[in-house]
């Protein structure tokens, strides 16, 4: 049973940083780990994602070149470094693993993913 559990949110004035963490367990090589958001009224968002094996990614136009998404297999835990944040980056932010590369086309999609953390709160004031 694949298990994740998010950690680091927070408050942070725009043009801040923060660094999301998702320690997991039960899970192999062959997952796809991503991270995705919500804000309240909108749909979840994916916006970064790694496949465990491989080491490739995938970002949300909205976060690139800003946000790195990276995994510590020793500790194996995925992270999510958000730097130069915008009030537009807060959400409720999750983890989610999916079994498989899900590819360049289904990656972003919640619904390809099995496995889902409980969440934790950015908040960028401006």
């Amino acid at each position: 049973q694949v298990q994740l559990v998010e950690s680091g949110g927070g408050s942070v004035q725009a043009g801040g940083s923060l660094r999301l963490s998702c320690a997991a367990s039960g899970y192999s090589s062959s997952y796809t780990v991503g991270w995705f958001r919500q804000a309240p009224g909108k749909d979840r968002e994916g916006i970064a994602a790694r496949y465990i094996g491989t080491g490739n990614v995938y970002y949300a136009d909205s976060v690139k070149d800003r946000f790195t998404i990276f995994y510590d297999n020793a500790k194996k835990t995925l992270y999510l470094q958000m730097n130069s944040l915008k009030p537009e980056d807060t959400a409720m932010y999750y983890c989610a693993a999916g079994l498989g590369w899900l590819g360049s086309s289904t990656w972003g999609l919640p619904q390809e993913y099995n496995y889902w953390g409980q969440g934790t709160q950015v908040t960028v004031s401006s």
